[in-house]
């Protein structure tokens, strides 16, 4: 075959350097290219007119993706691309830096993380490097808390580079990605949610399984180093279909995973930089994608340029590790004699704090959106790999979780320069695919052992369903024109064969397959590696005795009154209660409130499991107190604080961290927003937190802080204001009105001793006209309790509300208001109970069973907790037993004891008022004695006439000004002698004589 001639307008002929000069040239890249490459070329150039007809884009996407390998591999810098978490990469990355031995590894991760790179080796894998920032500074502040994470695990060509770095002398590793403030300074903010997971990704635990695992990271934006996958979604359709497979991982597995997992060098490197220039070349034209991943590849090479100018380091010496996508670049910056000129931003002024959390296969999975399963299975083959081809990994020294390394890693002596690259392209291209024997016993293990599971798990599985499993797969695999089954091909099978109809138990047959081979591997993080705040917790929880860095719910039980040094540790897991998501630490016994302390607390504590909140909390202090004063201050200030979530704030500092200090400051900061508020929301909120703060205050300090008595006398005139225009208001419901009313009536008394004048609420209750029902019942109550309205009045107008027919329908928006109303003015529940008695004894069925549900729903829905006292009363009115209830009758219908005694003392009021003289002489003495009267007692038959009075008649001055003290305004009879004026007053008032007769005697 002949060189193909160069077509002027291909345009992946042009555009790149040393595309001109002379062919014949040997020091020209031109020349060279042709000499490498030349055969691969005509070949695409001839499968390019043989299906295109023609030169055309085609055949430039082709010949460019040639070029493109041609000038990676060509970079004195030697480039490594990779996949994220591909075994394949991890055995050629461990193979690669044996031989070659560099003395610096470029990395393609954040470079603000190297610090944090040295602390891995106190972890189990899979973990993640996590920069956080809950404070933006340069970023919009709804963006907060900024994450950013990168997951490594074991089978992945980043830790082997790792490990060899820092374990080998004389090595220095540079990370050379943008910075995690970069990462959100290019982000346009668009809506970057994770790619849904692959089709066909199987099910999960169940609740509190996969889906924990899953929300590992968070919300964090992912470093994808090595991510492979078509963003052209025709291509991945396309292949995925005609390769026969489910999802893009499998697909992977099988034609690249597999081929390259017993290559030369050479051969991977050549066949990762095709696959990454033709995703690249195939991309979508999504601008925003490619401008940062353009800007990636500049940052990164500029900042290898700046190294090498700056220690003068060979590039022969050097490996750059990226993602095969970057690999293939076109910028103008790539190489070390790129010409381009990349001006590096500074930073914001944003703090990041840096640290590891627990990763997990699963998490990973979702944050990159691959299939369920994958990187488990990833995590097998790579075990796989290492027994087949005794390619001795790298491990950092001390690693949790993994076996101790055999020797030491130690520098060796560079392996003579490898000659120019070769064409390995071609044959790789032309082989056809190998196809793998069976391998029967690791067949046979995996049906007898995923027949075990799912007996374990429930299903009605047998010895039969195992031989299906085996022949089922074997036959899935033939379909898909494979010699030998893949574990997707066997997860179909054990789907097929032994999943029926339904699922027994928490896990399917899909997911049993998963953790058949390998599971949700999930990594922890060790306590050196911990931050402060998280070690001080482990610190402080020590006499606990348990195993807390586990995973799994541990179970503490605290007894305070034997053992008094666990009331600090019943102190932290409070905390943690309030900072932690629900679960880390949940109370099974004992009770925390103000002025509550529990003598004995029973907890499950979940704290492995959730490590990873408790890391980011070491992110923003030093000590769970500390965090936790934090976030109260931050929710009190905050531009949406109502006065409701400041007064919450106030009670947590003084339930969790005692003192008055914090508790002063956010209760004068919840008199500020009340004071801003204009609306009546938070109404009931507020009087729950101010009736709980007064108590504990009463009871457990002398005197009231001086910030909650200006909030009652500044929420009695702020309420006062605002209700006439709650009352009309229709977005304020009949409960915020009711919590008004209650915080007025119950504080009453408290603002009236701090100058408040009660006048105040007397207009703001007169001034009020609602439309509505049930808030027109609310202002009858108010009356009631102010005074304006007798309970008579308010039962004549209940009863004319069940006379007027055209009314009987809204009759239960009036209940409901009553019902509420048994908040502010909780003596009115007997006459709710006569309201209902009434309706439901007065009212037929034909008016009454129309409206009955509505009566139930409002009542359940609106006024839930104020039932029981409703319930209550009713329970006292009624009779008890079945039997007395025929002859019961209602206390409302039967004469009032009360008016009978009325009646009998109009009777007697003029002979009770004489006989008082006579019935306390002591203390009619003492009277005498302080008006100065000195006469004496008059003969008895004088007292029984009321002339017998000699004190009214001598004395009308100081009569007149006693009876003002006693709050008499009648005036002395018109007609008769001042003594029978005198003995009027006394037969009138006989209250008001009495009680000062009671006083004097007392005295």
């Amino acid at each position: 075959m002949s060189a193909a001639p160069k077509n002027p307008a291909n345009p992946a002929n042009s555009g790149n350097p040393g595309d001109s000069g002379n062919p014949g040239d040997p020091e020209n890249p031109v020349a060279a290219r042709e000499s490498t490459f030349a055969a691969l070329r005509d070949q695409l150039h001839e499968a390019a007119a043989t299906f295109a007809g023609g030169p055309d884009a085609l055949e430039g996407i082709l010949l460019g993706m040639v070029d493109d390998v041609d000038r990676a591999v060509r970079e004195p810098l030697e480039i490594f691309p990779v996949c994220h978490h591909s075994p394949a990469s991890a055995l050629a990355m461990a193979r690669r830096l044996r031989e070659k031995q560099p003395k610096v590894v470029y990395l393609e991760l954040c470079e603000d993380m190297a610090p944090l790179l040295t602390e891995l080796r106190n972890c189990r894998l899979p973990v993640a490097v996590q920069a956080f920032a809950s404070e933006v500074e340069g970023f919009p502040p709804e963006w907060a808390p900024l994450s950013v994470v990168a997951p490594i695990t074991e089978a992945s060509a980043e830790y082997q580079a790792i490990a060899y770095a820092l374990d080998t002398p004389g090595v220095e590793l540079v990370l050379v990605d943008r910075s995690s403030d970069h990462v959100f300074q290019w982000d346009s903010r668009e809506e970057r949610a994770p790619e849904p997971a692959e089709k066909g990704t199987g099910g999960t635990d169940g609740a509190g399984g996969a889906d924990d695992e899953t929300a590992l990271h968070g919300e964090a934006v992912g470093v994808e180093i090595g991510d492979l996958r078509p963003r052209f979604a025709e291509l991945e359709e396309h292949l995925l279909r005609h390769s026969k497979v489910r999802h893009w991982s499998e697909w992977w597995h099988q034609y690249v995973e597999l081929p390259l997992g017993d290559g030369d060098h050479e051969t991977y490197r050549q066949v990762m930089l095709l696959i990454g220039s033709l995703f690249r070349r195939l991309a979508p034209g999504d601008a925003s994608r490619v401008r940062v991943d353009e800007d990636r590849e500049r940052y990164m090479w500029t900042r290898m340029r700046e190294h090498l100018a700056a220690t003068g380091t060979d590039p022969e010496d050097c490996l750059y590790v990226c993602g095969a996508f970057h690999a293939a670049s076109r910028v103008e910056e790539f190489g070390v004699a790129g010409t381009g000129a990349y001006e590096i931003s500074p930073r914001s002024a944003t703090t990041w704090q840096y640290g590891l959390i627990p990763s997990s296969h699963a998490a990973i999975e979702a944050q990159f959106g691959l299939a369920a399963g994958s990187v488990s299975i990833a995590a097998t083959e790579w075990a796989k790999s290492l027994r087949r081809t005794r390619v001795r990994p790298y491990r950092l020294e001390g690693q949790a979780g993994t076996k101790k390394s055999r020797a030491k890693q130690t520098a060796v002596p560079a392996v003579p320069a490898v000659p120019a690259a070769t064409d390995k392209l071609s044959g790789f291209l032309r082989r056809p695919p190998v196809l793998d024997s069976l391998d029967e016993a690791e067949l046979l293990g995996w049906s007898v052992d995923i027949v075990r599971a799912a007996r374990r798990n429930g299903y009605l599985a047998s010895t039969a369903d195992a031989i299906a499993v085996f022949e089922t797969s074997i036959l899935l695999a033939g379909m898909r024109d494979r010699a030998k089954p893949t574990p997707y091909d066997f997860q179909d099978a054990a789907v097929t064969c032994i999943e029926k109809d339904a699922v027994p138990g928490r896990r399917d047959v899909r997911r049993l397959v998963e953790i058949m081979m390998g599971g949700d591997r999930i990594g922890q993080v060790g306590y050196d590696s911990l931050p402060p705040l998280a070690r001080d917790v482990h610190d402080r929880l020590e006499p606990l005795g348990l195993k807390l860095q586990q995973r799994g719910v541990r179970r503490a039980l605290l007894d305070m009154a034997s053992r008094p040094e666990l009331r600090a540790c019943s102190d932290v897991l409070w905390m943690l209660r309030r900072l932690l998501p629900q679960g880390a630490a949940r109370t099974v016994m004992g009770e925390r409130g103000l002025g509550e302390r529990s003598i004995q607390e029973s907890w499950d504590l979940a704290l492995g499991t959730h490590q990873r909140a408790l890391i980011e909390l070491g992110y923003e202090g030093v000590s769970i107190e500390q965090v936790l004063e934090q976030r109260l201050r931050r929710a009190a200030y905050a531009p949406q604080a109502t006065a409701a979530t400041v007064l919450e704030a106030v009670e947590d500092a003084t339930l969790y961290l005692g003192g008055r200090r914090l508790a002063d400051e956010l209760g004068t900061r919840a008199l500020e927003v009340l004071s801003a508020e204009r609306g009546v929301d938070g109404a009931p909120e507020v009087l729950r937190r101010v009736r709980r703060l007064l108590g504990y205050y009463r009871t457990s300090e002398p005197v009231l802080p001086p910030w909650i008595e200006s909030f009652v006398k500044a929420g009695y005139a702020h309420y006062c204001t605002l209700l006439p225009t709650a009352f009309t208001d229709e977005d304020a419901t009949v409960g915020q009105v009711a919590a008004m009313l209650g915080f007025l009536f119950s504080m009453e008394s408290l603002a009236l001793s701090l100058g408040c004048d009660r006048a105040q609420l007397e207009l703001a209750v007169a001034q009020s006209h609602p439309e509505d029902p049930s808030k027109t019942a609310l202002l009858w109550a108010a009356q009631v309790q102010l005074g304006t309205l007798s309970r008579e009045q308010l039962r004549a107008r209940c009863d004319e509300l069940l006379a007027n027919p055209l009314v009987v329908p809204a009759y239960p928006r009036y209940l409901s208001g009553f019902v509420h109303a048994l908040e502010p003015v909780p003596g009115l529940a007997d006459v709710v109970v006569e309201a209902v008695s009434n309706a439901f004894g007065r009212l037929p069925d034909a008016v009454l069973l129309p409206w009955l549900p509505t009566l139930i729903s409002t009542l359940r829905s609106d006024a839930a907790d104020l039932a029981p006292l409703l319930i209550r009363e009713a329970g006292r009115i009624f009779p008890a037993r079945l039997a007395a209830l025929d002859a019961w009758v209602p206390p409302w219908r039967a004469p009032a004891p009360a008016a009978v005694r009325r009646a009998g003392r109009a009777a007697e009021e003029t002979r009770r008022g004489a006989a008082l003289p006579a019935a306390y002489p002591a203390a009619f003495d003492a009277v005498a004695e302080l008006l100065g009267c000195e006469d004496g007692w008059a003969p008895a038959a004088a007292l029984a006439a009321p002339a017998g009075v000699a004190l009214l008649p001598a004395y009308p001055a100081t009569c007149d000004a006693v009876a003002e003290l006693l709050g008499c305004e009648d005036s002395w009879a018109p007609a008769g002698p001042p003594p029978a004026g005198g003995a009027a007053l006394l037969s009138r008032h006989p209250e008001s004589a009495t009680a000062l007769v009671s006083l004097l005697a007392g005295g």
